[in-house]
């Protein structure tokens, strides 16, 4: 509020305040208020000193409206309540050149004596503040802490000095226009809905930006999990390229060569019998080598697999957050409110407290308990409510999660409440157990995924025990049990 505008309001509340009695106090915030003068048209005296946009005019409200809005009493405002309450106002001025108000009351003690107090409303930016004096003149309290000469409870009061900036600031503010009021009646309400509309306005864009935040992050996660299948699937190799290789090491284990850290092949699969080299650790034979690329390939297509059908997913959720995107962006466009409160208000549902799992985790009996050689607790799911209950509700970030590769089976969990490292002797017995407690039993050897549980998900809609791996590693054993069941 500029000089000018101040005069007309000044005028205003002159007109419509003086001789009424102080009443009730609506803290808004911290530094605004509505005061009730007991005036017939339910208008109320507002004040802000937020030093980013001070000001003051009358405003029209319902009283319920003013409760309802209305935060903690500070002392300042108790202190004025003790002081101010039934005083007569007197008369309102402008201090000359300056953006600050002085209301003059008069009240009665208990005593039955009359005592002079003034409230200063100081609108000047930085230094924004409310003051009330005694006849002297001296600050016996302030809304907001301030500083300097005249501006220290305690201190006579004195108008805060301007220097450099910020007199050049007020000349300029003193050769503006004031604020008209336009089609409005009064220039308080010109003001009032002025006001009304910039902070309307802003609540818009906050809100908005909420919206845009949660979808930009939603869209970033997906976007970096994205990209971490792609590496996690690229280093996985190509499955045909390990499957031919172990193939050509069979088809030439009597004729090979080894040179160098390399075996020289004939590729017979090939109608022009080219001779590749292929890298391998000079320390295996050549059973061994094939073997172990046998392992990379089942390994690789496994990935292949579980990557490609999680890779879908993401791509479906990135379509319908992009699509969320644009919707979005038209609604703010639109100034649409309702679909941006949609976004912005969206929140997750909340986890259960630590104690909470950890009272689940034993009184779940949907688990088989195993205990390793290494004294590792092994929990082994049931059935298929039973495998989600334990990936999701019981078992914690860093326990290991195991399943057999293909086949359908048991979540197993190897509880980790310490974060060590699981032993290799563990991780085989619980992979051993995996593979036991699945429909791969009587194979001679099963393949089992293991992963750390954060990195096992669980797809929107999907079936009971039905999960998806972000990132896991694959072990080759024999299905059977060699450890102790705790049971």
């Amino acid at each position: 509020m500029n000089v000018k505008t101040l005069e007309k309001i000044c005028a205003e509340l002159s007109d419509a305040l003086v001789g009424q009695k102080f009443g009730k106090i609506f803290p808004l915030s911290r530094f605004q208020m509505a005061i009730d003068f007991r005036l017939h048209d339910s208008n109320y005296l507002f004040i802000s000193v937020e030093p980013g946009l001070p000001r003051i005019y009358l405003i029209k409200r319902r009283v319920r409206d003013l409760e309802k809005q209305s935060a903690h009493s500070s002392t300042f405002v108790l202190f004025l309540r003790k002081r101010l309450a039934n005083a007569v106002l007197q008369s309102i001025t402008q201090i000359a050149d300056e953006r600050i108000l002085r209301f003059e009351f008069t009240a009665q003690t208990e005593l039955g004596q009359t005592e002079a107090y003034a409230l200063i409303a100081q609108l000047t930016g930085r230094s924004a503040n409310l003051f009330l004096l005694d006849k002297h003149d001296y600050i016996l309290d302030a809304l907001r802490e301030t500083f300097g000469d005249g501006q220290e409870i305690g201190n006579g009061y004195a108008a805060p000095v301007r220097a450099g900036a910020g007199a050049q600031e007020n000349g300029g503010d003193k050769k503006r226009e004031s604020f008209s009021a336009g089609d409005f009646e009064s220039v308080s309400e010109a003001l009032d809905v002025f006001y009304l509309e910039q902070e309307a306005e802003k609540q818009f864009k906050a809100r908005a930006r909420t919206a845009e935040n949660k979808l930009k992050q939603e869209i970033t996660k997906r976007e970096k999990l994205f990209k971490k299948l792609n590496q996690d699937l690229s280093n996985h190799g190509d499955a045909a390229k390990w499957k031919h290789f172990g193939d050509l090491i069979l088809a030439n284990l009597a004729d090979a060569l080894r040179i160098d850290g390399k075996i020289l092949v004939v590729d017979y699969f090939d109608e022009n019998t080219p001779t590749l080299e292929i890298e391998a650790d000079e320390n295996d034979s050549l059973t061994t080598v094939a073997e172990k690329f046998f392992r990379r390939y089942t390994k690789a297509r496994n990935a292949g697999e579980e990557i490609s059908k999680r890779l879908e997913v993401l791509r479906e959720e990135l379509r319908n957050l992009n699509v969320k995107k644009e919707r979005l962006t038209q609604a703010i466009a639109e100034k649409d409110e309702s679909v941006i409160d949609e976004y912005a208000g969206a929140q997750q549902l909340e986890k259960p407290r630590s104690k909470q799992r950890e009272k689940q985790a034993e009184n779940f009996t949907g688990a088989r308990r195993f205990e390793s050689s290494d004294n590792f607790e092994i929990l082994v799911g049931k059935a298929s409510k039973d495998n989600d209950f334990l990936t999701f509700r019981v078992a914690k970030s860093l326990d290991l999660w195991l399943h057999a590769a293909d086949y359908p089976g048991s979540h197993v969990v190897i509880r980790n409440p310490n974060r060590l490292e699981i032993p290799p002797k563990t991780l085989l017995e619980a992979a051993q157990i995996a593979a036991f407690y699945s429909q791969a039993r009587t194979q001679p050897k099963v393949a089992v995924h293991y992963t750390p549980k954060k990195f096992v998900n669980k797809p929107k809609g999907a079936a009971a025990g039905l999960v998806s791996l972000s990132s896991f590693k694959t072990i080759l054993v024999e299905p059977k049990i060699e450890v102790k069941d705790e049971k």
